[in-house]
């Protein structure tokens, strides 16, 4: 027999749940993916390309981990919030992936220690699966139409 605390009357259901447990298991599978990307990516990108695969392969992954939590990282931080004050995270969000895919491929141009055909690749292949992966755990999630 557990010994749970009754639930007091105060205590209000956290009525954000369903959606925080989707976006969790959203972002628990981009980051696994984005796992097996690396191992893959490297492994492949080394083949191709030598070093200057696995180069491009690993600052490939570093970009589409960073676009793909920085999306579900703001939705999460929203959830429950006016839709103005989601819309401006998600856009400051936004402009933030574009500063940044801005300075890393500035920083990028001219150099030689990494290949560009597979960094990106691994960023259209990291963009597209953690889109299937967002989509798959929205399709799963069991949330309400209606909060009670």
């Amino acid at each position: 027999m557990t010994n749970t605390p009754a639930p007091t009357p105060d205590a209000a259901p956290d009525a954000t749940a369903p959606e925080r447990r989707v976006l969790r298991a959203a972002l628990r599978d981009t980051v696994v993916f984005l796992g097996v990307l690396a191992v893959l990516g490297v492994a492949v990108g080394a083949l191709v390309a030598g070093m200057a695969g696995v180069w491009g392969a690993l600052v490939g992954v570093a970009l589409a981990g960073f676009f793909c939590a920085t999306t579900i990282w703001s939705m999460l931080r929203t959830v429950g919030a006016s839709p103005t004050a989601m819309a401006g995270v998600v856009m400051g969000a936004w402009v933030a992936k574009i500063i940044v895919l801005i300075v890393v491929l500035a920083v990028l141009r001219g150099r030689d220690f990494y290949d560009p055909w597979v960094l990106i690749t691994v960023v259209a292949i990291g963009a597209i699966g953690s889109s299937l992966l967002d989509y798959r755990a929205v399709q799963r999630g069991r949330v309400p139409y209606v909060q009670p």
